[in-house]
């Protein structure tokens, strides 16, 4: 595949140039929602069945929808629910997660990474990297390098996650900051080359916007690539603030989930549910996008990358 042949990010965004994606691919943190929504244990059926139906009643708004293969990729794919127009982002993530706790860290999904691997109907696949100063640091990023290639060399977009972690030691000494983590981590990692950054919202998404837009230019700043926001950490109520103020310093839009649907979880008519609250949801932040967020192809131009 030569250069002008590779797909852009039109394959992903919306007629505006920005995005409004949808995150489906969570595994055992899924599991936790179901356990905390009053039914524990909740199979893999259950949860391949919620999956089926946020990507029927939400994919219509969304300009694309990531979901991993162990829990309904192609259940979903293969059945046709993904709306015309949605784009299919795959996790190519191998998470390091026990159940009921936080995912400690990530592998490039030598399964998603084999050349054997169907990427029928599929336009994009999205690395968590789990960021941390310790011993690893190098080999996350050589991590990060090799999933940009994998996305290359299977002619599909490339997004890559970066969440931020402390080690004990930068606990114990008090010297941990968020935020400078993050643009660190963002300097570091997007300069890898994929196609688009997927970060974490700055101060939680709760401080004033002029203080938000502000921390956000600077992540501008540190990201090499077109970027957009995920939802995790930010307060239901917080996200559509969060996504305008980032937008404002930059951003293209945002790849989220729970900010979405996470309050659906355990109801006993799920797309019912998602009808009424998480369908204007995303509907209203697809609007606050299309009105401040920067358009993929110029951010790219802007930081040379298009």
């Amino acid at each position: 595949m030569t250069t002008t042949d590779r797909p852009t990010l039109d394959r992903i965004a919306r007629p505006t140039g920005t995005m409004a994606m949808v995150a489906m691919d969570q595994r055992e943190s899924l599991r936790t929602m179901f356990a905390d929504a009053g039914i524990p244990g909740a199979g893999d059926d259950t949860l391949v069945a919620f999956k089926r139906d946020v990507a029927r009643e939400l994919t219509p708004l969304a300009s694309a929808f990531l979901v991993d293969r162990d829990l309904g990729l192609r259940e979903i794919v293969d059945d046709g629910l993904v709306a015309p127009g949605c784009a299919v982002i795959a996790a190519a993530d191998a998470l390091q997660q026990e159940p009921g706790q936080i995912v400690e860290d990530t592998l490039l999904d030598e399964v998603v990474a084999s050349p054997d691997f169907s990427y029928h109907g599929i336009d994009a696949i999205k690395l968590l990297v789990i960021w941390r100063r310790d011993e690893r640091r190098a080999d996350r990023v050589e991590l990060a390098r090799r999933f940009v290639e994998v996305a290359r060399a299977r002619g599909v977009l490339s997004v890559l996650e970066p969440v931020v972690r402390a080690t004990p030691a930068e606990l114990e000494a008090g010297t941990w900051d968020t935020e400078v983590a993050i643009s660190e981590a963002a300097r570091e990692l997007s300069a890898t080359g994929p196609d688009l950054y997927k970060v974490q919202v700055p101060l939680g998404g709760r401080a004033p916007h002029d203080e938000m837009v502000a921390q956000c230019r600077l992540l501008d700043e540190a990201i090499a690539t077109p970027w957009v926001v995920l939802s995790q950490g930010v307060a239901l109520d917080a996200f559509p603030a969060a996504v305008r103020a980032a937008c404002e310093a930059g951003a293209s839009g945002f790849l989220a989930g729970r900010a979405l649907w996470s309050d659906v979880v355990g109801e006993a008519d799920v797309a019912d549910a998602l009808r009424r609250v998480s369908v204007p949801r995303l509907a209203a932040l697809g609007e606050i996008v299309d009105a401040h967020g920067r358009p993929w192809r110029e951010a790219a131009a802007a930081k040379g990358v298009l």
